[in-house]
This record gives structure tokens, sequence and C-alpha cells, in this order.
């Protein structure tokens, strides 16, 4: 959560390694996140980290380049709210790590749907994107979903899922999403109200034709 204990490595040759990550080693070994954005350049360093993580579990990606939007990297964050895109947000930073908290910035994201339909990509295979990934998850109301944006915005990969991921303050609803004007947690209510609205309607429905 929140980037705690993610590595981004990379290496250039034998003995050329280096990783950037929120993770802060003390001279005894132990491991904090500093919610500030490092980097390590030693073979040693990194490799203590990682074996200090080794024990919970690793799980590795690959490094994916990404499209870049005022000389930031930059991601999309797209909440989807019973199965439909509600919110969505550029995440911009100079480190490969976008988290706001950690020093990303929100980008502009009439930018970025401009360079991916320039590139050919359809706004709304982008938010189709988001909501196929939520699918995934039938049983949650809300998700957080990253999406990568390659090199020119030409194409979209899921970075992950999160389940809490709609931490976004003073961000209302896309045009057409039935959540405009409403923040990630008013679509929300709106949502469980609307859902036990319809509940009510059908089982009203139902006991007309039972009598």
């Amino acid at each position: 959560s929140s980037a705690s204990g993610v590595l981004a490595v990379e290496t250039a040759g034998p003995g050329r390694v280096r990783a950037t990550t929120s993770v802060e080693r003390t001279e005894d070994g132990r491991l904090f996140n500093s919610l500030r954005v490092r980097r390590y350049d030693t073979e040693a360093e990194i490799a203590a980290i990682i074996d200090r993580l080794a024990p919970d579990g690793l799980h590795i990606e690959r490094w994916l380049p990404k499209a870049s939007q005022d000389k930031r990297v930059a991601d999309l964050r797209i909440v989807v709210v019973a199965g439909r895109a509600t919110h969505a947000v550029v995440r911009a930073s100079r480190s490969p790590m976008t988290n706001l908290h950690l020093g990303g910035v929100r980008g502009d994201l009439a930018t970025a749907r401009a360079a991916a339909e320039a590139a050919g990509v359809a706004w709304s295979e982008v938010l189709g994107t988001a909501e196929r990934a939520a699918e995934c998850f039938p049983r949650t109301l809300c998700v957080g979903v990253d999406l990568l944006p390659g090199p020119g915005w030409r194409r979209f990969a899921v970075g992950e899922v999160n389940a809490f991921g709609d931490l976004l303050p003073r961000l209302t609803g896309l045009p057409g999403s039935g959540a405009e004007g409403l923040d990630t947690y008013a679509a929300q209510i709106a949502a469980v109200l609307r859902t036990r609205k319809e509940a009510h309607r059908d089982a009203a429905v139902r006991a007309r034709h039972e009598r």
C-alpha cells in the first residue's frame, strides 16, 4: 500500500545497479517507509533491502516505460464505482513512482486525453480498460485502477487495481459518468442508494406478480 516496500530497480551492466524507493534502511538493518523517494546506488545496499523484504514474499514485475507530461513520467488513476469509470486523474512525477503523497503531482487530464486520441486511442477505450479490470472484482463497489500509458500514449497497461484508490480530494466526476459534481465518496454513496432503490423496486414487482 502507498508504495511501501516497492523498489524500482534498474541495471546498466555488471555491477551497475540503482534502486528508487521510499524505503529507508537504518544502520541496524530495519526498514521504514520514509514517505520520501530516495535512491540507492550500490549492490550491497540494494541486496540488503531485498534480503530483508524477501521473508515477507516478493512480487516481481517488469518495469514498463511510461508516457510523459511536462517532462515528468505520467500515469492515470481511474476510479471505477459500480462498474463505471467515474473519476480520473493524471499523476506525474520526476521519479518512477507517481504516488501523490511521494512527491507526484496532478497532471492535466485534458492534455492526456488529447495525447491518447492523437495517438489513435479512443478515450472510451481507455476508460473501458479500467472498467474491464474492475470486473475482475465483481463484489467490490469501488476500485482505483492504475493505467500505465506507454511512450507516446499509444497503448495502456493495467498496473494494479487498488481496493483503497479513492483518496482524491476535490476531484469530481467525469462528464457523462453519472457522477458529475460528486467526489469519489459521494459517488459511492449515490451508487449504494441507487442499488437499494432498484432492489426495492424489483422486490415490489415480484410481489405484485406473486399475488
